[in-house]
């Protein structure tokens, strides 16, 4: 039963859609920071490309070798196995800490979502109740809903049906013994 009760809540819940919708608003809040981007770039470029060719290719090769051999000389064969295992701990550590990070991030977007989607059913009502007040511009249909709770709070309740336990049947079963079978 479990199971059962664990695959109905994983359909349930909203969460993963929330999280979708919130990443689409994000998505599109960063989409919209693009043009003023590429602006920038365009301001840019002329510059960094001017830097690119003015730069020596034999400095860079220069300063890239002496880089390698330092990070080579740092290396130590005997202690290389210590700083492996060393390594592959941290890396453990740094897993669990990213999984942490990812969790803490997710629920943020979802809640980020979460609160996009209600601003997007607001605006969607919005220009439902303008749609509707261009097509009906008659002040009629909305009295009719406000009559029907001034009823309701009036007493007037709607008959509920009861539930009726099954009944369980009053007939005994008869019992065969070997004497009443001759």
């Amino acid at each position: 039963m479990a199971i059962a009760d664990d695959l109905k809540k994983t359909l349930t819940d909203p969460t993963p859609l929330y999280f979708a919708a919130g990443t689409a608003d994000l998505a599109v809040q960063q989409a919209k920071k693009v043009p003023d981007l590429i602006e920038q770039l365009r301001a840019e470029a002329p510059a960094r490309i001017e830097a690119v060719k003015n730069t020596d290719p034999k400095a860079v090769q220069e300063a890239v070798t002496a880089k390698f051999a330092e990070v080579l000389g740092a290396i130590d064969p005997k202690k290389f196995g210590e700083t492996a295992q060393d390594l592959a701990l941290r890396g453990v550590g740094v897993a669990a800490e990213y999984a942490v990070r990812a969790k803490e991030t997710y629920d943020k977007v979802a809640v980020h979502g979460e609160q996009a989607v209600r601003n997007w059913r607001g605006e969607f009502s919005a220009e439902i109740v303008d749609i509707a007040v261009a097509v009906e511009p008659e002040a009629e249909p909305a009295a009719e809903p406000a009559s029907e709770p001034v009823a309701e709070a009036a007493g007037e309740e709607k008959p509920v049906a009861k539930k009726v336990p099954a009944r369980k049947s009053t007939a005994k079963k008869a019992v065969v013994t070997a004497d009443d079978a001759s």
